[in-house]
């Protein structure tokens, strides 16, 4: 057992207090495998700049049951939250609040939405630490299968706190042939305190098929989240992702895609806004199994204060994936002086026809175009401020759901303006 594991029996204890459902075998399966495993521990390779031995601090004093709810008027907040949501995107909304599902779901003509204890398949819990403790502690889980495209995306809006300091959400979908969908996801906080989310979000794409997914993370700046994402991507499909974190005090991304059929495609595209000592981690994995395939990356980031990002890209293409074209790049900007970026673009390929390439920038703003800027009448802070929104902007120009660009846009332009007040 390493250093950042729980003890097996407050483990047990806390399944056994979870309902018994289709899904209890599942979770003390599980929680066998978590007993073993522990949470990630820093220094290793997949985890080299991020610490989650708070983590492992705070959900024993969790399970122990001497934890506090973080003090808030629940009923009169959630419904504050859901509404500037729901009021700014137009689309089907699935509230999940603490890990637990509303009950009033509505099913768009076309698409399935069950919980997941309800669907007679078997749950991937899959072999890497944080997705097997999700299924060991999984209340239930969101289940969508998606026949017919909509007009309006889906979205799912994740409240996390108080009533739970550590919660577990997980989302199954399912694209089925020559279906397009459009999802948005929305992970917010409810209370101020420490607070931990873990989510697990699979898509399985068939043949023909294409998503596009917008995720949007703008929780408390004590949360602590991770998240991962597991697209398997059959021939002729599209996977376009684009992930915007501008909250919580320390968040960590695994986005997992595996192209298995021809002529498929991948976007991965990501923002991640960062000040005082926030940590953000976005690892992507992309794996060519079959050639040819497509896949591109761009993940920018703005760091002010004493914040700490990492990004770490692998692109792995597999012996026998000829054809396979495959572009990644991470640009940063440095408001601070003390802000870091540990910035790590990979490629591994076993194949001999392949059109691949890689970079990463680290820089501040430009002096010329800043002094320009000020000759034109604009003082320092105003100057930075067009600066660093037209370096977001990249990111923004390529979203993939038009239905939240409004939405967005106001936080990107809030958070712009606390992070050029913090540099100045």
């Amino acid at each position: 057992m390493n250093q950042n594991s729980l003890s097996p029996e407050l483990l047990q204890k806390a399944v056994h207090s979870l309902p018994e459902d289709n899904l209890s075998n599942m979770r003390l399966e599980a929680a066998d495998r978590f007993s073993n495993m522990g949470f990630p521990v820093k220094g290793s390779e997949d985890w080299k700049y991020t610490d989650l031995s708070q983590i492992a601090d705070l959900t024993s004093q969790w399970l122990n049951g001497s934890m506090q709810e973080n003090a808030v008027d629940r009923e009169n907040h959630n419904t504050k939250i859901v509404k500037s949501v729901t009021d700014s995107i137009d689309a089907h909304w699935i509230v999940v609040r603490d890990g637990v599902i509303d009950s009033d779901i509505t099913e768009p003509h076309g698409t399935t939405i069950k919980k997941i204890s309800a669907v007679n398949k078997k749950i991937v819990t899959g072999n890497d630490a944080m997705s097997v403790f999700n299924a060991a502690l999984l209340r239930d889980g969101i289940h969508i299968t998606a026949a017919t495209p909509l007009k309006k995306p889906i979205g799912i809006l994740y409240i996390d706190g108080p009533s739970s300091v550590i919660t577990q959400n997980r989302a199954i979908i399912e694209i089925e042939e020559e279906c397009q969908l459009q999802l948005v996801e929305c992970c917010l906080s409810a209370g101020i305190g420490k607070q931990f989310t873990n989510t697990v979000t699979d898509f399985l794409i068939a043949a023909e098929a294409s998503v596009n997914y917008v995720r949007i993370q703008d929780r408390d700046f004590e949360h602590t989240s991770v998240n991962r994402v597991n697209a398997l991507l059959e021939k002729n499909t599209i996977f376009n992702h684009n992930g915007f974190d501008l909250g919580g005090a320390l968040t960590r991304n695994d986005i997992v895609t595996e192209i298995a059929g021809k002529d498929a495609l991948v976007n991965l595209n990501g923002l991640y806004l960062a000040s005082a000592e926030q940590h953000i981690d976005n690892h992507t994995n992309i794996i060519h199994t079959v050639g040819p395939s497509t896949s591109t990356e761009e993940y920018r980031g703005i760091l002010s204060g004493d914040s700490q990002c990492v990004f770490n890209g692998r692109v792995f293409v597999a012996e026998g994936a000829d054809g396979t074209d495959s572009n990644q790049y991470n640009h940063n900007l440095l408001l601070s002086e003390r802000a870091e970026i540990d910035t790590k673009p990979e490629l591994e390929i076993y194949a001999d026809d392949v059109k691949c390439a890689h970079g990463a920038t680290v820089g501040q703003l430009d002096e010329s175009a800043l002094f320009y800027l000020r000759s034109r009448g604009l003082n320092l802070e105003e100057s930075q401020r067009v600066l660093t929104h037209a370096f977001a902007s990249g990111t923004l120009s390529k979203l993939a759901v038009g239905a939240c660009y409004d939405y967005l846009t106001d936080l990107l332009d809030n958070r712009l303006e606390l992070l050029v007040g913090a540099a100045g």
